[in-house]
């Protein structure tokens, strides 16, 4: 009897299941009108959909790397949704590798989703799950919206790690929002190394201390680690060559260790740099001025107990060093090293010695993110106002994804401004291009800064670390500007300290005068605001300060909407922030001055 009882409660929740998804609007990736699948340097030359490497290099790689690029290592798929659930179903083409014995089944075949949302903060997102024919990820009991607005936010799902992916669809309830996300257009941080890069041992794709590194830096990464496999081969370097990359890493010594040489036809030390130095030669002929990051072996964590493990990385360690030292010597630029001790592993940070728990993914990341800052000029602090993020606070008025793209494709066109005026929603909604809903005074902008070159690089709802963001992501390259307008941080007010404010600021200045170190660049304070009239006074002084600290010029324009009170003239405003198209009128002359001088 009580079998019966299992037997149909079995039943009834197939059924239940099935029921719920015949209301469901089934996705698939590989289907749609423009490229989705992030971590592809070569999307449109793979055999199958999830495949890293082209079809064109079968018979050039190793057989072992051609089997490994099969693995969905790396890719990433983003789409916006207000779902309250969210499934996705999928197939992977070798069932044995879904137990590995020292990786969880869930690294090695399945699935990761974080949520950005709309303040641009990262959020993980549990999910119930089986494991059979079909893969089923069930994320249930979302908050559909973030309080702004109904839009929902974006979410951002990991691929397995170490099994192919043959089929996969993404589904949501009919009636709600989704939308798939074009693959982001900045340059890409590209690795090529080991079963560490891969992602082995992390217990979920999210986890692979590239997935976090992506994260961390928010920018696209293509994920070249083949297991056993990463070891300064020239055909892989050959493609690495290929991709346009914002960072080229080799984190290939764990396969270089005097265990492997056999294997490689290595003989002794000399050989071993000279396979170093081709690797990193080859890459810098092809790819000049793009930095090159060499990477230590971490160590093997039983190295303290270990004689012949400890010979075994730093003899790979002190050959790639003295490799690095040559080539700065002779003059290569633009190449920086990553130390051992700069990953720092303890001794539990590994499954078995070598390949990182979660924990050590983390530090992995940790490691890397502080070296990329460093040399990719990209630093943070330590209050909010430093950490560069996203944000989709109004996509009812504009998009702000869609505006940074548009951004980055005028900045490279050959009708690149001349100036650029950064700012919140007051000069968004002014007018200019690039164009958007709001226009309060587009008439105005028209005749008098278009003319002179300006663009309207302003966001509505931004704060500073959103337009820290947007400088580190390329708003500021392509082009030489004669004129940076800033004035930013009214967004901060009710959420951040003067203090905090300042910080932020002092971070964003010297940005933007590292991206653009001739133009003239005018920190321009706070507008007043309703109840916020003398605070804002205050702060403004101290900008002041911090613009000479910096030595870049400073101009206060606020007094044209005081009053006698020093308060805001309430006929200039349509909300006591927003200049309506009297208060953009009285603007246009201040701000013109600020070009035209």
């Amino acid at each position: 009897m009580k079998n019966i009882f299992i037997f149909y409660g079995f039943i009834f929740c197939h059924l239940a299941m099935s029921q719920s998804d015949s209301n469901f609007k089934w996705w698939n990736p590989t289907a749609h009108e423009f490229q989705v699948i992030e971590g592809q340097a070569w999307f449109d030359e793979v055999q199958e959909s999830y495949d890293r490497l082209p079809h064109r290099v079968v018979d050039k790689v190793d057989p072992e790397i051609w089997g490994l690029s099969k693995h969905s290592a790396g890719l990433m798929i983003r789409f916006r949704s207000n779902a309250k659930e969210i499934k996705i179903r999928y197939q992977t083409q070798d069932e044995n590798l879904r137990y590995m014995d020292h990786m969880s089944t869930t690294g090695v075949s399945g699935l990761d989703l974080y949520a950005i949302n709309s303040d641009g903060m990262e959020v993980w997102c549990a999910a119930g799950r089986t494991f059979g024919d079909t893969i089923t990820y069930a994320y249930g009991l979302l908050n559909p919206n973030d309080g702004y607005h109904d839009r929902g936010r974006e979410y951002r799902l990991y691929l397995p790690l170490y099994n192919q992916v043959n089929w996969m669809e993404i589904g949501v309830d009919e009636q709600v929002y989704f939308e798939p996300l074009p693959v982001r257009k900045e340059l890409p941080i590209v690795v090529y190394g080991t079963s560490i890069a891969q992602g082995a041992c992390a217990s979920r794709p999210g986890m692979a201390w590239t997935s976090i590194l992506g994260r961390k830096m928010d920018r696209p990464l293509i994920n070249l680690g083949f297991s056993g496999s990463g070891t300064f081969d020239v055909p892989v370097i050959d493609l690495m060559s290929e991709i346009d990359a914002k960072i080229y890493v080799l984190d290939c010594l764990p396969n270089l260790s005097a265990y492997n040489w056999k294997n490689l036809e290595i003989e002794n030390e000399l050989e071993l740099k000279e396979r170093i130095l081709l690797g990193i030669k080859t890459l810098r002929k092809r790819q000049p001025m793009v930095p090159i990051l060499l990477v230590e072996h971490a160590g093997y964590t039983q190295a303290i107990v270990s004689e012949k493990k400890k010979i075994e990385f730093s003899q790979v360690n002190q050959v790639q060093q003295q490799v690095f030292h040559e080539l700065k010597k002779q003059g290569m630029e633009n190449i920086f090293y990553l130390t051992k001790e700069e990953i720092g592993l303890k001794m539990d940070d590994t499954v078995d010695g070598i390949h990182p728990t979660d924990l050590g993914m983390m530090k992995y990341a940790a490691g890397y993110e502080k070296k990329l800052r460093d040399v990719l000029k990209e630093p943070t602090g330590i209050s909010l106002t430093t950490f560069p993020i996203t944000q989709y606070r109004e996509p009812e008025n504009y998009d702000w994804e869609n505006r940074h793209r548009e951004i980055l494709r005028l900045n490279h066109s050959k009708n690149a401004p001349r100036s650029v005026f950064f700012a919140n929603s007051i000069i968004h909604f002014w007018g200019g291009i690039p164009q958007t809903k709001i226009r309060t005074e587009q008439a105005s902008w028209d005749k008098f800064f278009t003319p002179l070159g300006l663009r309207n690089y302003a966001y509505g709802w931004d704060r500073i670390e959103n337009l820290l963001w947007r400088v580190y992501h390329g708003e500021l390259d392509g082009f030489d500007a004669e004129k940076i307008m800033v004035m930013i941080g009214t967004n901060n007010l009710h959420i951040n300290t003067d203090e905090e404010i300042l910080e932020g600021l002092h971070l964003l200045m010297d940005a933007i005068k590292i991206r653009q170190p001739k133009s003239e660049i005018t920190l321009i304070g706070l507008l007043p605001r309703r109840d916020y009239e003398s605070r804002i006074k205050i702060l403004n002084f101290q900008i002041a300060q911090l613009a000479s600290e910096v030595s870049i010029s400073f101009s206060d324009l606020g007094y044209i909407f005081l009053n006698k009170e020093n308060r805001i003239n309430e006929a200039f405003f349509s909300d006591g922030l927003h200049p309506n198209s009297k208060g953009y009128l009285r603007l246009r002359n201040v701000v013109k001055t600020l070009l035209i001088d």
